[in-house]
């Protein structure tokens, strides 16, 4: 089965595990699309990744607009969730504005938001005005400063009933999946056990019901390394490689060599050439 919509990636619960990737341009869409990757989560982590932040709280609206238009453009028939980013979702109004906007403007297939019960309204306003959402739990990029950094979640007893209870909720709420970050492995699974709707993990175990990755970090194209991530190539070393060899071969003139030039009749060259002889 090959997801369509949101809903489809819902159904698939019980049925296999799903694979999902980030992605932020055309080129990186369409190699998503060619492997047959069941969503592209267009996160707001391009803010990392494409523009240089140190966090994800600088993005803006316009930015993650932009970016999912031209992931559309490159994935057109994968299903395409796109993080509504920082502060854009504070008011129930506002995230009906900014949602839609994503649906409308971007060919969004379903909206992607961080944090738990408190958002259990926004999410039933989202799904009731026919926008499917995706939760956010765990490790939350938005948050990053009142967790005291990116670190791990849900490590006391305290703090995993509490991510349980914002699961729960925003199962009821009507989210169509759940992106479970930076947890220990016993507590991804049971959150997975727990609710009816797909749990997606990204450093959360392997008992989750589908995994995400940075693509950036899922081709080994990042300087650094996270913990959870299993580089499946060497993308970063691989290109630059290329780049040293290209620049050697422009240095000692073997490239461009003569298979990669163009050429002309050597009739028309010896005519051009007697023509400047006679000015």
């Amino acid at each position: 089965m090959t997801p369509k919509t949101a809903l489809d990636l819902t159904g698939l619960k019980l049925e296999r595990p799903q694979v999902w990737v980030t992605a932020y341009d055309f080129f990186q869409a369409q190699l998503a699309e060619e492997a047959q990757l069941d969503a592209i989560l267009v996160g707001d982590s391009l803010g990392m990744t494409m523009l240089g932040y140190d966090s994800t709280l600088s993005v803006t609206m316009e930015d993650m607009l932009y970016h999912a238009r031209v992931v559309r453009r490159g994935a057109p028939h994968t299903v395409m969730i796109v993080d509504l980013p920082f502060l854009s979702y504070r008011t129930v109004e506002l995230a009906l504005t900014n949602a839609g906007r994503l649906l409308q403007e971007a060919q969004a297939d379903g909206v992607k938001i961080e944090g738990g019960h408190r958002l259990a309204e926004t999410v039933a306003s989202l799904v009731a005005e026919g926008i499917p959402v995706i939760g956010h739990l765990g490790l939350t990029p938005q948050s990053v400063h009142t967790m005291g950094g990116y670190r791990v979640q849900a490590r006391s007893r305290e703090h995993i009933e509490q991510l349980l209870d914002d699961a729960e909720s925003l199962a009821q709420a009507g989210i169509s999946a759940l992106v479970l970050e930076g947890i220990p492995d016993k507590v991804g699974a049971l959150v997975t056990e727990r609710i009816q709707v797909p749990t997606i993990g990204i450093g959360a175990g392997h008992a989750t019901d589908g995994q995400v990755l940075v693509f950036h970090d899922c081709l080994g194209l990042s300087a650094y390394t996270p913990k959870f991530v299993a580089p499946f190539a060497q993308g970063r070393q691989v290109l630059a490689e290329g780049l040293k060899a290209y620049r050697s071969a422009v240095l000692d003139r073997t490239f461009p060599d003569d298979d990669h030039s163009y050429h002309m009749a050597h009739k028309e060259w010896e005519r051009f050439i007697a023509g400047e002889a006679t000015q």
